[in-house]
């Protein structure tokens, strides 16, 4: 099972054990990790989900399609390295995965 770093705004971390296939927001809702609620559910219509990326693995992942960047436009705080939990898929080759998640969401 991948393990995934959630990192609240505070710097407090939150290692999580993932299963592959979920989504990224997901793992972060049965794991209880503060700041990820998921209110739509993972279907990319709310952003509550916001993560940033870690730049060491912005590249590994896939590119957003053009519905989760036009959601990201909607958060608040988003940056170049903003993404949708729900739209991350965990794949065995994202063990060790580093997300920060935004002051907005705490």
């Amino acid at each position: 099972m991948p393990k995934i770093v959630f990192i609240e705004h505070s710097g407090l971390e939150h290692q999580v054990q993932a299963q592959v296939g979920e989504s990224l927001m997901q793992a972060a809702v049965n794991n209880m990790v503060p700041g990820i609620i998921g209110d739509c559910g993972g279907n990319c219509s709310c952003a509550t989900c916001h993560v940033y990326v870690d730049g060491a693995w912005r590249d590994r992942l896939p590119p957003p399609a053009k519905e989760e960047r036009d959601m990201v436009e909607c958060a608040l705080e988003a940056r170049d390295d903003s993404r949708l939990g729900c739209q991350v898929r965990i794949t065995q080759e994202l063990d060790g995965l580093i997300v920060r998640i935004p002051e907005s969401q705490t």
